[in-house]
């Protein structure tokens, strides 16, 4: 077999066989095949696509080119999330303890932020002594413990993808329905999890513009999944303007905290409670949307769900006491106050230039190796739909740094966008795929 017909079959819009696809994975993941042979493939099939056969083949291979994750040892059935990536996006520190509370244990591998996304990791590591660096050991004892837990990836996980996603990255192949959705759910599968729940996001903020792209990532990715032997639901998402109202890694713990007690903003709570509905209806804890709604309102309202996420934080070498005294999270020297030029309603609120105004206040990163502040973010005091006179505070902005401030706040003025008349409300939720409604 070699690599130049591998790239000419593609080229001129032939199937690849499974034999082949996994040829070039694991030949580039022992860095066998040169890169300028991978890009030229990656090309190929950017242009040419690949069909679902192909594209499960694809993340088959990279699933086994590195170790997988054995969670067998925890009961139960595992059911994992994964976000597409936003701003705002707390879910997963909500979910986790929620759902586990519920009787699904929750073992979820997550990420770090770049660019205008925040990170899971880098949000709960603003909870003081709270590491995310365990071992697979460690990390399932977490779980059997806790019935959940959450962690960084070991460098052993799907390392194809990681080689593949950094050439995508820099010859401009990386928006292919097929591609991403194999990245994804390599990762995904190889994390053990018995069934998978997708959060895919549409949206200014997010990496799918139109709800018709968000749509066929989704299908993708559930093809994938089911076709792996792994039941796998997508909920798709509005992303057009930040998730619940702050941005910035401490103050999105603070805010899971509060949404966790039954006081959080009303958008966070739901699509929470839409994706917990479809982790329990996966994990066998609810028969139907009614009852794993019911579980979730009760595992919230008796403090289940916060207790669960205390005892999650302790076993994870964090400060739990931050639970009751919020104080106790990273705070910023300084907030200032953005304020309305003008009356009227908010018609836009750009996701992607809010997450960009908090990153220039330090509560993002641009490459890897810079350093965040966990402090740094914004709260929105106001979002879509709502009405403003002059005057009115629109945002307050924590930051550390004058000259960043500066540099955030003109950022964050032009994500604003305002109406006389008050714009029509889109959904927060535009479809989901896969639900099964009973067991």
């Amino acid at each position: 077999m070699r690599m130049v017909d591998i790239i000419k079959k593609k080229r001129d819009g032939g199937k690849l066989s499974k034999d082949e696809i996994e040829y070039f994975v694991e030949n580039y993941a022992r860095e066998d095949i040169p890169d300028y042979q991978a890009s030229a493939l990656l090309m190929a099939i950017f242009f040419q696509d690949m069909d679902d056969e192909e594209t499960v083949h694809l993340t088959e291979s990279m699933v086994h080119s590195g170790e997988t994750v054995d969670l067998s040892a925890i009961g139960g059935i595992k059911v994992d999330k994964h976000s597409t990536g936003g701003v705002g996006d707390t879910t997963t520190i909500i979910l986790g303890p929620l759902v586990a509370s519920c009787g699904v244990p929750v073992a979820k591998i997550s990420g770090r932020g770049l660019g205008h996304t925040g990170g899971t990791l880098d949000k709960l590591e603003s909870i003081d002594g709270l590491t995310v660096d365990l071992s697979i050991s460690e990390f399932i004892g977490c779980v059997k413990k806790a019935g959940v837990a959450v962690v960084g990836a070991t460098k052993d996980l799907a390392p194809a993808d990681k080689r593949l996603y950094s050439l995508r990255d820099v010859t401009a192949t990386v928006n292919n329905i097929s591609l991403i959705a194999s990245s994804i759910m390599s990762k995904k599968i190889a994390a053990g999890s018995d069934k998978i729940v997708l959060d895919v996001k549409k949206g200014q903020g997010a990496f799918m513009k139109s709800t018709e792209e968000a749509r066929e990532l989704a299908e993708a990715m559930t093809d994938i999944g089911n076709g792996m032997g792994k039941k796998t639901v997508a909920v798709v998402s509005n992303m057009d303007q930040p998730l619940g109202c702050t941005v910035g890694n401490s103050l999105e713990v603070k805010e899971a905290i509060r949404t966790l007690k039954g006081e959080g903003p009303e958008d966070l709570e739901e699509l929470c409670f839409s994706l917990g509905t479809q982790m329990l209806m996966l994990g066998g804890a609810a028969d139907d949307v009614s009852e794993a709604e019911e579980k979730l309102r009760s595992s919230m309202d008796d403090g289940s769900a916060l207790d669960t996420f205390e005892k999650m934080i302790e076993l994870q070498g964090g400060d739990p006491r931050c639970v009751d005294e919020l104080h106790l999270l990273p705070q910023a020297e300084y907030r200032e106050e953005i304020k309305a030029e003008r009356s009227g309603h908010v018609k836009k609120l750009n996701a992607r230039e809010v997450g960009r105004s908090a990153a220039l206040l330090g509560a993002g990163r641009e490459k890897k190796s810079d350093i965040i502040e966990l402090s740094a973010g914004i709260e929105l005091k106001k979002k879509i739909g709502d009405e403003v006179v002059e005057g009115d505070v629109l945002a307050v902005m924590h930051h550390n740094d004058k000259q960043k401030f500066e540099k955030g706040k003109k950022k964050l003025k032009g994500a604003y966008e305002f109406s006389v008349k008050e714009p029509k409300a889109e959904p927060l939720i535009y479809d989901i795929i896969g639900q099964e409604e009973k067991r």
